[in-house]
């Protein structure tokens, strides 16, 4: 007679989660997770690589530009994206302002138009050939010399440019926060004589701490990450001082120790943000289930809270977007050249790299569902840290690796064969489509794993007694329940491949331009009314996850009772 198995209560927990789940997924998974952080890896490693005088030469001359700069920027966009984030952020969380349902999505807008095609609407916009200053030439009398406007292309225009498209992530993480704050405390503070702006300063604020770090310091990675803007305004950061050293001076290696620097900024920046983002030790739980009382808006308040809240949409997006049309409807056809060629291999990388990311995210979410150790967890969270380094970081660090490879490749094809195969990993599709991977795998990974949480283990349990192992009960329990999930994946993906720029023109293959490296060229070029329709078009598949964060909303606010 057999004997049972003993009760489910006795096994420990620990082993429990283990039970029937083959230790190959830990495998697979940490294979994985190596392979994509294995570019990053490079980039760290490349610190004790010799480079001769380049290195000497570099600190001594440009060096110190690419750091006042870069921190220079960090610190204007850091302020702009904190006062238009939180500010928007309180004001449609916490007050009545007129159109309030209406800003909730609308402040989204901006997102959808890069800080790179900003640059471009806003050069011709206030150019002294362009409509403003004509126009207030006629109005004024003022001849050329006499009319002064600042100079957007300087550094603080890029810091206008990436505050205007940045502010957004600070809003909405910012906004979160509010929500969830509890209703009691902020009706305690008014309880005790506390008016808006003292609640706001006191309560508010100091508990919204973890959203409004997390908010900046995603603007100011992404500030670090930017190459179009600060290299069409003539501002040197880091990430134009890799690309001028790896294509200008030829020196690899002194440009894997520049992005090295770079990512050190990065790493910093992800450690102030652990620090500054600890919630405080008196916050209270939340109250999701009462809504918050708004303060009242009327006279001169409302009208100054609902023209702060229309200005950044004004000029994050209804301006430049008409500057654009304008521009398009203006420019010869086409986008100086074949369009359908640029469109198809945009289109053609973005799916590529749609269906490799979705593939490989849902391993690794999978992966780690049904083998969730140390390690795996570990292993998924280096993996999904690409999204935080610069694309400029990420080319170097798979350039190196790839160009490694294919010489290795190459030099034994000429001795067993008399003939090398070139390059096949470096400079080919396939190298930019893994510096895609690494770069967004993060996007597709943090919504699929989140969809997995919500399905509930005993759906595994049943498969698994009906027979079902590992990827039958994927494709037959879990691919019909993550459809969603892997569409808005993909979407967001195709969207990010299509406005990527800096790792785009380092890994691209020759002779091989998407619509944001041929919009770059052009722009660069000065030809802005030929670049414009290519920047329209950038600005409108933009617009994907706006409408997609548009929809969380609105469902958000059904679910909280119409707050």
């Amino acid at each position: 007679m057999d004997r049972p198995l003993p009760p489910r209560t006795l096994v420990p927990a620990r082993r429990r989660r283990f039970l029937g789940r083959s230790r190959a997924w830990e495998v697979v998974v940490l294979g994985v997770a190596a392979i994509i952080a294995a570019p990053i890896l490079v980039v760290l490693a490349s610190v004790v690589a010799p480079t001769g005088d380049v290195w000497g030469h570099l600190a001594t001359t440009v060096l110190p530009d690419y750091v006042r700069n870069s921190l220079a920027l960090m610190g204007g966009v850091g302020a702009g994206t904190l006062v238009l984030g939180v500010g928007a952020a309180w004001l449609v969380t916490m007050t009545d302002v007129p159109g309030r349902r209406t800003f909730e999505w609308a402040l989204l807008l901006p997102m959808a138009i890069p800080a790179y095609i900003l640059a471009y609407a806003y050069t011709d916009f206030l150019q002294v050939s362009g409509p403003l200053q004509t126009w207030l030439r006629d109005v004024t009398g003022l001849g050329v010399s006499e009319l002064r406007l600042p100079r957007v292309r300087s550094l603080g225009g890029a810091t206008a440019m990436l505050t205007l498209a940045l502010y957004p992530y600070v809003y909405l993480l910012t906004r979160s926060a509010f929500l969830e704050q509890s209703a009691s405390v902020l009706e305690a503070s008014r309880s005790l004589g506390r008016g808006a702006w003292a609640s706001f300063a006191r309560v508010s604020l100091p508990l919204a701490r973890p959203g409004i770090a997390a908010g900046v310091a995603l603007a100011l990675m992404e500030t670090l990450a930017d190459f179009g803007t600060v290299e069409y305004f003539g501002v040197v950061t880091f990430t134009t001082g890799i690309y001028r050293t790896w294509f200008g001076l030829g020196e690899r290696a002194a440009a894997a120790q520049l992005a090295a620097l770079l990512l050190a900024f990065v790493l910093v920046l992800i450690l102030l943000e652990r620090g500054l983002g600890r919630r405080p030790d008196a916050a209270p739980p939340t109250s999701r289930f009462r809504p918050l009382a708004r303060y009242p808006l009327s006279g001169v308040r409302a009208v100054a809270a609902t023209a702060f809240l229309t200005l950044p949409i004004a000029l994050g997006f209804v301006l430049p977007a008409g500057i654009l049309v304008g521009l398009a409807l203006d420019a010869p056809a086409g986008i100086g050249g074949d369009v359908l060629t640029y469109l198809r291999n945009t289109v053609v990388v973005a799916l590529v790299t749609a269906v490799a990311t979705l593939a490989v995210a849902l391993t690794l979410a999978y992966g780690r569902r049904l083998r969730p150790s140390r390690a795996v967890r570990a292993g998924t969270r280096v993996a999904a840290m690409g999204y935080a380094v610069p694309g400029s970081v990420i080319a170097v660090g798979v350039l190196l690796p790839l160009g490694w490879l294919d010489a290795r490749i190459d030099a034994a094809a000429e001795a067993l064969f008399g003939v090398g195969p070139g390059l096949l990993l470096s400079g080919t599709i396939l190298g930019l489509v893994f510096a895609y991977l690494v770069r967004f795998l993060a996007v597709a990974y943090g919504g699929i794993e989140a969809s997995l949480q919500k399905i509930t283990t005993s759906m595994d349990d049943a498969a698994r007694s009906l027979g079902r192992r590992g990827l039958a009960t994927l494709a037959t329990v879990h691919l019909p329940l993550l459809r969603g999930s892997l569409l808005t994946a993909a979407l967001l993906v195709i969207v990010d491949v299509m406005k990527e720029l800096p790792a785009t023109l380092i890994v691209r293959p020759f002779d091989f331009d998407t619509l944001a490296v041929r919009v770059y060229r052009l722009a660069s070029d000065e030809r802005l009314r030929e670049a414009a329709p290519g920047a329209l078009a950038i600005a409108a598949v933009g617009l994907v996850p706006v409408i997609v964060l548009s929809i969380g909303i609105a469902r958000s606010r059904r679910e909280r009772g119409g707050r």
